[in-house]
């Protein structure tokens, strides 16, 4: 099983990198015959593919997909506009569309599969538009287990400890972050005491742009990722979301538009954090940086992507290994985070990968890939 998987894991570096190179920007570190432990993983990742990336899979939909769970090669779930939730056991040959009935006016910006059939989905919005949807037959019906009644309150990220325990994460009310728990895993919801967190800046927020604005990783340990407000933030929890700590970083923010968009923890301790300024125009400087301490301190990448990113991945059964995405294209680093190589320009916002390391890609206008050869 291990050399399954370490061949896989070359197969997968061996696409990126090749990718980077076909844009003509070799990859960081790039893996060759006389350091093939630049990768830590196996030598036969040496082998490039002419053509590697994203390879584009027919959804069938105009929709403009945030919320990505990527369950193995062949099986990934995507939620976004329009209440639209699709579902593939093919590798993306076919999609079933699997949305919640009446669903149609309501933005779905995260979805967490939680086994083969369970799976929890978000919505976004002020007020009633935030909700939470799960379904224990792989889609075919679907129950609302939260809906928001504060209409100061929105919702924005959801994450899950195990299949039981998870949290969502809501933009500040009363100068705070609001955390919803659950410990039925999505059957039914509770807002926790607002006692162990630290307030908030002013202006501060929470982008709901990829399901990736909290993360968690192991059994108790969860990170939200903040900006809009004079610095971008990192919220850490140890305890499920009842207290937190919170560290300054180094991505820019000082305006409603910038800050981090997402975060990727591959254990308690190794963080990476990416963002930027998500206005076309705007440049994005300094939009990555990576944490050694479970994210009490963060160093600017030394390369980071060249524009804004809003979603990130450590690509599984590797140290070092690790996929941004953004509107403006993909990024790979092989070094932990601390520098980035673009090896793909299609329009992403979100990324995961299974413990396969089937990694998928999603964004708008239906946009759903995978990577591959």
């Amino acid at each position: 099983m291990r050399r399954s998987v370490t061949a896989a894991t070359a197969a997968a570096v061996a696409v990126v990198t090749a990718g980077a190179a076909a844009l003509g920007a070799p990859a960081a570190g790039a893996v060759t015959a006389s350091h093939p432990a630049n990768v830590n993983t196996h030598p036969h990742a040496n082998s490039l593919v002419n053509q590697a990336g994203w390879h584009l899979k027919d959804s069938g939909s105009t929709a403009r997909f945030r919320g990505l769970a990527a369950v193995s090669r062949t099986t990934a779930w995507v939620a976004g506009t329009k209440g639209t939730v699709l579902r593939t056991h093919d590798g993306g040959r076919h999609w079933a569309d699997v949305s919640p009935p009446g669903a149609g006016a309501l933005e779905f910006r995260d979805i967490e599969v939680l086994d083969g059939r369970r799976a929890v989905v978000l919505a976004i919005g002020e007020g009633e538009a935030s909700r939470v949807f799960r379904t224990d037959d792989a889609g075919a019906t679907w129950t609302e287990s939260f809906r928001n009644t504060d209409p100061r309150a929105f919702y924005d990220c959801l994450t899950f400890f195990d299949r039981r325990h998870g949290i969502a994460l809501g933009d500040p009310v009363d100068g705070k972050y609001r955390i919803l728990s659950t410990a039925d895993g999505g059957r039914s919801w509770r807002l926790l005491p607002s006692d162990g967190m630290p307030p908030a800046q002013q202006g501060e927020a929470a982008f709901a742009a990829s399901g990736q604005c909290l993360v968690s990783a192991g059994g108790h340990d969860a990170w939200i990722a903040t900006g809009g407000a004079a610095r971008a933030r990192v919220l850490h929890s140890t305890d499920r979301g009842r207290t937190w700590s919170v560290a300054n970083t180094t991505v820019p923010a000082g305006d409603p538009a910038r800050g981090i968009f997402a975060l990727a923890f591959r254990d308690r301790t190794h963080g990476l954090a990416v963002g930027g300024d998500f206005r076309p125009e705007q440049p994005s400087p300094k939009a990555a940086a990576v944490s050694p301490d479970g994210g009490a301190t963060w160093t600017a990448a030394a390369a980071p992507p060249q524009a804004y990113r809003s979603g990130a991945v450590w690509l599984p059964h590797t140290r070092r290994i690790a996929l941004a995405v953004g509107p403006s294209g993909s990024d790979l680093t092989l070094d932990g985070g601390r520098t980035w190589r673009a090896f793909d320009n299609g329009s992403y916002d979100t990324v995961d990968c299974a413990p396969d390391l089937g990694c998928w890609a999603a964004g708008e206008k239906g946009r759903i890939a995978r990577l591959e050869p």
